[in-house]
């Protein structure tokens, strides 16, 4: 589950690096080329509809990183309690036998 949500998390941050390119910015930007007033996405809805994506994305973004952090902590919960289960049924060490002196 952890891969697919930094799957997600990658697709969301590429969609957020081609929105903000798009964006009108103080030398026009991509979206300068929709300006013209006959469009229906003329560029004030061009704008606000980019910025509501921009901040939708961003919301995504954060909601996959806590949770893919939530997924991570529960895996490193029940691979320490797994462990500690390993721990416990272990066979107590025996003594190593003395082995005998080499003779030379």
């Amino acid at each position: 589950m952890y891969v697919f949500i930094t799957i997600l998390i990658v697709i969301a941050a590429i969609l957020l690096t081609l929105l903000v390119l798009v964006q009108n910015s103080k030398g026009g930007g991509l979206a300068a080329g929709f300006s013209s007033g006959n469009q229906v996405m003329g560029a004030p809805r061009t704008a606000d509809f980019l910025e509501k994506a921009t901040w939708t994305l961003i919301a995504i973004i954060v909601f996959f990183s806590v949770a893919a952090a939530g997924f991570t902590k529960g895996s490193q919960v029940a691979a320490e309690q797994q462990s500690a289960i390993q721990v416990d049924e272990a066979p107590a060490a025996q003594p190593a036998a003395e082995l005998p002196a080499e003779a030379e």
